[in-house]
C-alpha cells in the first residue's frame, strides 16, 4: 500500500477515518496529518489493540480507498 497517497489525500479522509472510528477527535486527526504510525499509535491507545491488531485494521480500512 503507498501511504504517501494516503498523506496527500489526508484531508479528505479525515471524514472517513472518524466515521470509522468515531472515538478520534478532530485534535488527533489533525495531529496525525496522514502519518501511519501516529494513526496506528492512536488506534492502539484508544481501543486497547495490539500493535498487530491496529495495523491490520488500517490496512483493510485504506485498501479500498485508493
Amino acid at each position: 500500500m503507498n501511504w504517501d497517497i494516503i498523506e496527500g489525500k489526508w484531508s479528505q479522509l479525515k471524514g472517513a477515518v472518524k466515521e470509522k472510528w468515531g472515538d478520534l477527535t478532530d485534535n488527533d486527526l489533525t495531529e496525525m496529518d496522514g502519518k501511519r504510525d501516529k494513526l496506528q499509535g492512536k488506534l492502539q491507545e484508544k481501543y486497547g489493540w495490539t500493535k498487530e491488531e491496529a495495523e491490520r485494521r488500517v490496512d483493510d480500512f485504506f485498501k479500498d480507498k485508493l
